[in-house]
């Protein structure tokens, strides 16, 4: 059953007894990219928000090398890392991606650094430090970069990362607390939202979430990145952030799975609508905000990866459906679905809160108790009744424990 704390209720009252907002003016979007504007807009130059940032971008994937583009298209000064020194050769020589976003021509203006591992001279010298690698990642990449962080100036720490550390269930912030120290965790500052790499290069209108503990650090990144078809919304909710951000990834295979099946339109909305309700549920019992989950970074990026078949998890679903074998779709996916590793890292989070999941219990036990696909949907199907709306009022411990970790009530 779904109570609301007096506080909210008086909130909502308040806002309700307020008049509506004059209608604005409808906004003329002018484009001046390398790619051609959508049709509908006219031309409107860039915004320059402050002083351009030199900013260091760690991974060169679909969107560490989208968002070093729209960066670098933005005026800022752009480095970007990878592994790879083939990808890096090529890039300078190029600007081109010889990996993903292939027929994209990058900003000159972006230089690819690596294989190594970014000097302490370069790392002090940025303004912003950029993280778009899997969440699997973070720990050693952070540990590497502490001692560089330490005694110097701090730069902006944005992360677009999604996804759970399996072993040890964390989200990214505790990992930050962990490896980097509480002061740091509590200025880093997430962006997440319905955002694939391929439009952002197209600069198609894209609005995300951008949220961090400080909001001073949260604006930071919000003007670093905001353009006319790049908007950003601030907020202060991490934790209900990173959850949306990473369970989402597991209800798009359930979505792609529904598809493979045979399912069509009343299915995909039934899907989306319950594990929006289910994410929804696990994230106030974790301790983060309902209304998260009602944000860019929730319903919005939710909607985008469950509705459409080049969302890489949906794909995963999508070919498990149709009777394949997980091992074989993950080596032949050409890229990381990080919600088969989420998958883990979600069941077990669900298992110590004690939370009704059934549908990210179900992708679990398909994905790694070999379960067949069409039986356990069946199984999903033939549940009985129960109430549509039902938020955990209890627990809340994982958040109070991690933000007890950083020294905040």
């Amino acid at each position: 059953m779904l109570r609301l704390s007096s506080a909210l209720l008086a909130t909502l009252r308040c806002s309700a007894r307020r008049p509506l907002p004059a209608r604005p003016p409808l906004l003329c979007v002018r484009f001046r990219t390398r790619v051609a504007a959508p049709t509908g807009f006219s031309m409107l130059p860039h915004q320059q928000h402050g002083k351009k940032s030199k900013v260091l971008v760690f991974g060169a994937g679909n969107f560490g090398s989208c968002l070093a583009d729209h960066l670098a298209d933005s005026s800022h000064i752009v480095y970007m890392w990878s592994r790879s020194a083939d990808l890096v050769a090529h890039f300078n020589k190029y600007h081109k991606n010889p990996e993903v976003l292939q027929d994209h021509d990058f900003a000159e203006s972006i230089t690819a650094v690596g294989p190594e591992f970014p000097s302490a001279e370069l790392v002090q010298s940025m303004d912003v430090l950029l993280f778009a690698i899997p969440t699997e990642g973070v720990r050693e990449t952070l540990t590497a970069l502490k001692p560089t962080l330490e005694g110097g100036k701090v730069p902006l720490l944005i992360f677009v990362n999604k996804g759970i550390e399996i072993k040890t269930r964390a989200l990214t912030l505790e990992i930050i607390a962990d490896t980097c120290g509480p002061d740091i965790a509590k200025i880093a500052t997430f962006l997440s939202g319905p955002s694939f790499a391929k439009e952002i290069v197209k600069r198609q209108p894209t609005s995300v979430s951008v949220v961090s503990l400080s909001k001073e650090h949260a604006q930071q990144a919000s003007d670093l990145f905001h353009q006319p078809w790049f908007r950003c919304y601030t907020g202060d909710d991490p934790i209900g952030v990173e959850l949306a951000g990473a369970l989402k990834n597991v209800y798009a295979i359930a979505a792609g799975m529904a598809a493979g099946l045979g399912f069509e339109n009343n299915t995909r909305a039934m899907l989306i609508t319950r594990s929006l309700a289910e994410m929804t549920r696990v994230g106030t019992a974790y301790g983060a905000s309902p209304l998260t989950f009602l944000t860019l970074a929730g319903v919005g990026d939710l909607f985008l990866t469950c509705s459409s078949s080049t969302s890489r998890n949906y794909t995963v679903g999508y070919r498990l459906g149709k009777g394949e074998q997980l091992d074989h779709i993950i080596k032949t996916l050409g890229s990381v679905a990080e919600g088969v590793t989420t998958a883990k890292g979600m069941k077990a989070i669900v298992d110590e809160l004690g939370v009704a999941a059934p549908i990210a219990s179900g992708i679990y036990d398909v994905l790694y108790e070999g379960r067949d696909a069409a039986e356990r949907a069946n199984e999903l199907l033939s549940l009985p009744p129960m109430g549509e709306l039902d938020l955990s009022v209890e627990s809340g411990k994982p958040a109070k424990m991690l933000l007890g970790k950083l020294g905040l009530q």
